[in-house]
C-alpha cells in the first residue's frame, strides 16, 4: 500500500514538473498577469484540437487561486467551447510555475517561461514537458519580430517548432 501511494505521488508530481531547459520566469507578479490573453500559438493537442480565437481569462479565486477561464470557437462544430479550471503557485509566488486543474483533483504544469516584464503583453508558457506550448498576448495579433522571437526561443529550449498552429482570431 506505501508503494502504491508513493508511485502516485512520483507520478502526480511529475505533471507539475519543469520540461527540461525551461526555466520559470522570477520577479513574477500575479496582479499584473490576471485579465484576458489571447491565444496567438500553441502545439497541438486533444483538449484544443480545432479551436480558434481562444482566449483565456484570469482572476483571482476566494482560496488565493487563480479562477482560470478558457474560450475558443470550436470550428468543427461551429460552437463556442468554454472550460473553467483553478491555478496555484507550485512553489513562491514570485516564479511563474503554476499549477493548473481542470479535472478535479488532477493538476498538470503552467510554466511561464518568457513574459514582457515591463507591460505584460506577452507570454510564453509551457505544460509539464515539450508537448505542451503557447505563446500569449493582451492583443488578438502580434508583429512579426515577437513571433520571431518566439520561434527562436522554443527552438532554444528543445521544442518543436515546426508543429507550432498559429491561432486564428478573427
Amino acid at each position: 500500500m506505501k508503494l502504491w501511494m508513493v508511485l502516485l505521488a512520483l507520478m502526480l508530481s511529475g505533471c507539475v514538473g519543469v520540461p527540461d531547459k525551461v526555466e520559470p520566469v522570477q520577479g513574477f507578479q500575479l496582479s499584473r498577469y490576471l485579465g484576458k490573453w489571447y491565444e496567438i500559438a500553441r502545439l497541438d493537442h486533444s483538449f484544443e484540437r480545432g479551436m480558434n480565437r481562444v482566449t483565456a481569462q484570469y482572476s483571482l479565486r476566494d482560496d488565493n487561486g487563480v479562477r482560470v477561464i478558457n474560450r475558443g470557437f470550436d470550428t468543427q462544430s461551429q460552437q463556442w467551447r468554454t472550460a473553467e479550471g483553478k491555478a496555484y503557485f507550485v512553489n513562491s509566488e514570485e516564479s511563474g510555475h503554476l499549477k493548473v486543474s481542470f479535472f478535479g483533483p488532477f493538476y498538470g504544469a503552467y510554466v511561464i517561461f518568457e513574459l514582457d516584464k515591463d507591460d505584460y503583453q506577452y507570454a510564453f508558457v509551457a505544460g509539464p514537458n515539450h508537448d505542451y506550448l503557447w505563446l500569449l498576448s493582451r492583443t488578438p495579433q502580434v508583429d512579426e519580430a515577437l513571433k520571431q522571437r518566439f520561434l527562436r526561443k522554443i527552438k532554444e529550449v528543445g521544442f518543436d517548432s515546426d508543429a507550432i498552429i498559429w491561432v486564428e482570431q478573427k
